[in-house]
């Protein structure tokens, strides 16, 4: 990673370090690993996932359209291709807590779970490549991590299979390589007009949109205890 970038990075991470940490330590992650997560409520989770991978999809796709240079347009068709293997992923878990349930879940988004989706929209649409990349770079890892102990907790106390919970193990592990390619994104993005003050600004956004989407989970899904 570039020298330069990798201070920026490791600055804008201490500097959002306590709302990361309240993201990793949710009330919602402590309750589905407790196993006190009804199965109609990841019924919820999974209908407000299909929303917000529907939504990332075309507003990554737009990031691919506005590419300035080979390397960023690279970097957004390596999303773009993660974003579909998600969305056939995600119908895999969907269907899984589907089985024997009860009332069928309201399809609709919520706001709050909605909102990170509607960002990565404004983002895609106003921001440049590497605001956007510098956000994901900050992003990504925390939702991964969480993602990794949500494919845990379901394998334990839901009995979901390997094929039921990739969806999260995709996410939960980086490809190799990927924070050297958005790290240049970064770069080539600072050599043209992007600032620091303007990268951390969409990351500490990305970040707030991330828990409040947790909120939301906890909240309708009752899971705070």
């Amino acid at each position: 990673m570039d020298a330069e970038v990798l201070r920026l990075v490791e600055g804008v991470r201490r500097e959002l370090h306590p709302l990361s940490e309240r993201i990793l330590d949710h009330s919602y992650l402590r309750a589905l690993e407790a196993g006190w997560i009804e199965r109609e409520h990841l019924r919820l989770f999974g209908a407000q996932q299909a929303h917000i991978i529907g939504s990332d999809l075309r507003s990554v796709a737009m990031m691919v359209a506005r590419a300035t240079t080979e390397r960023s347009r690279a970097f957004f068709l390596e999303l773009l291709e993660g974003e579909r293997a998600a969305l056939k992923a995600l119908g895999a878990f969907r269907a899984a807590v589907d089985k024997g349930a009860g009332t069928p879940v309201v399809d609709e988004p919520l706001p709050g779970a909605f909102a990170y989706g509607a960002y990565v929209a404004w983002l895609a649409l106003h921001a440049s490549e590497a605001e956007v990349a510098g956000a994901l770079l900050i992003n990504l890892p925390v939702w991964g991590a969480n993602c990794g102990r949500i494919a845990d907790a379901l394998r334990r106390h839901y009995k979901l299979t390997e094929a039921q919970v990739t969806f999260f193990t995709l996410f939960a592990t980086a490809p190799p390589g990927f924070e050297d390619r958005a790290a240049a994104v970064v770069a080539e993005g600072l050599e043209h007009g992007a600032t620091q003050a303007m990268i951390q600004r969409a990351a500490s956004l990305l970040q707030g949109y991330e828990l409040l989407f947790w909120d939301t989970m906890a909240m309708a899904s009752m899971a705070v205890k």
